[in-house]
């Protein structure tokens, strides 16, 4: 009789589809333990995530007003994005994920949590959504010979990773010619440090404690230089800045804290 103890962990990921469970280099098992410990939260406006719930506008109209311009949609269409994949990375309970479909794109959400998949997808249904939810990781999706994608979203996931710049690539290994990579995260600023950690985490608690580590913040000329072989080209950073008095965020001059980064493949 064979030993179950050296069978190989697996993950359902839909109805359909037995994969192996998340695995990979890039995974720091202590931050996906936390956010697996939240995944119930994802969508309570008012929890831990309500940051993410306020910034996220911001970062839905900069991918919208790009891709539009970049693929010449109609920005009065109901749909502009029909015919396009997009590949949300680190996607968590969907709150990307839901938006870039209810817009056109047919979606694919890719976390390393299973739990974070599964209240992305329990969301999506009750919302009639079809977005293909899969726990794995981006390792794991390029090595299974997965087509490539218009749009690579990989946004407020980089400092969550152990190796940034094999992630990165891998990322990157998935955008098509004529496709756009997004990569959103924070700048390793002494600025950064005092609003991003010590007011955002312990004085107006908006994150739990622990959620970011300073050290894995990521200057823009860093995100270029891991992209410098991919054959995709950064465009200058964006930053993203909050205003306390209208308690909105906006696309800034200001990179300094948060920034987002898009890149193109040329066409073949």
């Amino acid at each position: 009789m064979a030993d179950p103890a050296k069978k190989p962990a697996k993950s359902v990921t839909n109805d359909t589809e037995l994969l192996e469970a998340p695995a990979g280099p890039s995974i720091d098992a202590e931050d996906v333990a936390r956010f697996s410990a939240l995944a119930a939260k994802w969508w309570d406006v008012k929890g831990e995530f309500a940051p993410l719930h306020k910034f996220n506008p911001t970062r839905v109209s900069f991918i919208r007003e790009t891709v539009q311009d970049h693929f010449q949609r109609d920005p009065y269409a109901l749909k502009p994005f029909e015919g396009l994949r997009l590949i949300d990375i680190g996607c968590g309970g969907g709150l990307l994920s839901e938006p870039m479909r209810r817009m056109g794109f047919e979606v694919t959400g890719l976390d390393a949590s299973e739990k974070n998949i599964g209240t992305a997808r329990a969301h999506a249904a009750q919302g009639g959504l079809d977005i293909r939810y899969m726990a794995q990781t981006v390792e794991q999706l390029a090595a299974s010979g997965e087509d490539g994608f218009d749009v690579v979203l990989t946004m407020e996931v980089i400092e969550h990773v152990n190796d940034p710049e094999s992630f990165l690539k891998t990322c990157a290994s998935l955008v098509k010619p004529g496709g756009l990579l997004f990569v959103a995260t924070l700048n390793r600023t002494l600025k950064a440090h005092a609003l991003g950690i010590v007011a955002a985490e312990y004085i107006l608690q908006w994150v739990p404690k622990g959620t970011h580590d300073w050290n894995k913040f990521l200057k823009p000329e860093e995100i270029e230089g891991f992209l410098s072989d991919t054959g995709v080209s950064p465009d200058p950073a964006v930053g993203v800045s909050y205003n306390p008095i209208t308690a909105r965020w906006a696309l800034s001059n200001d990179t300094g804290v948060n920034y987002m980064i898009v890149a193109r493949r040329d066409l073949l």
